[in-house]
């Protein structure tokens, strides 16, 4: 009973690990700009069932023969244990490194949120100065924008590709004035 009690802390652990870890990839994304909680819950969860039992069995074959007066399930949960760390410090490193791109990313839009304010500003109509604020950007590819700003008529919006990879970013006037929306209707999206 004694080793029931000191070995049975896997899946209470396993569940505020995957919680923690939602929480870590919403705030410390390793990829794009982060994971809503669903992609996040099916990620950490997934990850750390597959630690629990790979590296949690393998773990407790090995915490056995070296402890050999531990009953298996209690080697198996420290093994799970151990595992599900090794996950979490994983999802750490991986969001630590993936976080100057994310900065890189940020600023990159700024740039070209503000480029797009000034050549509005300088070059389009009244109506498009006053819908700015609603207009809607996509990443083309690396630095490369294209922002759509509403216009009076639903398939005719003011459409500008920014290019940030120059100081000042490099705008210019898309001659396609369908809205991002009608071009890629799934999202992606900023």
């Amino acid at each position: 009973m004694r080793w029931r009690l000191r070995g049975a802390w896997l899946w209470p652990a396993f569940v505020v690990a995957t919680l923690l870890e939602v929480a870590l990839l919403h705030w410390l994304p390793i990829a794009g700009e982060g994971s809503g909680f669903v992609g996040g819950l099916l990620l950490a969860g997934w990850l750390n069932i597959i630690a629990v039992a790979v590296l949690g069995g393998l773990g407790g074959i090995v915490l056995r023969r070296v402890r050999g007066d531990l009953p298996k399930v209690v080697a198996d949960n420290y093994a799970g244990l151990a595992a599900l760390a090794v996950v979490a410090c994983g999802f750490l490193v991986a969001g630590l490194v993936h976080r100057p791109e994310l900065a890189a990313d940020r600023t990159a839009f700024a740039e070209q949120s503000r480029a797009v304010r000034l050549w509005v500003e300088a070059h389009a109509d009244d109506f498009a100065r006053a819908h700015v604020g609603s207009a809607d950007s996509v990443m083309v590819d690396t630095n490369l924008y294209r922002t759509c700003v509403p216009g009076p008529r639903p398939r005719r919006w003011l459409c500008l590709i920014v290019d940030t990879s120059h100081s000042p970013p490099r705008v210019k006037r898309d001659p396609n004035r369908e809205s991002n929306v009608s071009q890629n209707p799934r999202g992606g999206f900023r």
